[in-house]
């Protein structure tokens, strides 16, 4: 059996601020809606915003976005209103920014391919 990670569903009390900030403020086209849902397309895998209260655990999970100029790519979503992002950190091996989306779950911007 082969499995496909499809999608990432994210709970929020405010499925439309929170849709509104990965469509407006990250660049995600939106795929589908339905009535407390809406999914939006993140490349190899959507993210899914469904209504509902999150409980996130002790190490939440990260959603990850892949640029190859973490530091233009951090200008840029700061520009359409990324607020929280964080400075760009460089290892020997890539860079990346950890911010927020408007509920709290941890976002990162990473050079790692």
């Amino acid at each position: 059996m082969d499995l496909i990670l499809k999608r990432i569903t994210l709970f929020s009390a405010d499925v439309t601020r929170l849709a509104a900030f990965y469509r407006d403020v990250i660049g995600l086209p939106v795929v589908g809606t339905e009535e407390g849902w809406v999914e939006l397309n993140a490349g190899g895998c959507n993210i899914a915003i469904h209504a509902g209260a999150s409980k996130v655990g002790n190490r939440p999970p990260k959603i990850v976005f892949q640029a190859a100029d973490v530091g233009t790519a951090r200008v840029n979503l700061i520009l359409r209103g990324f607020k929280g992002l964080g400075p760009v950190k460089s290892t020997p091996v890539f860079d990346m920014c950890d911010g927020r989306d408007p509920d709290g779950n941890a976002i990162q911007i990473s050079s790692r391919p």
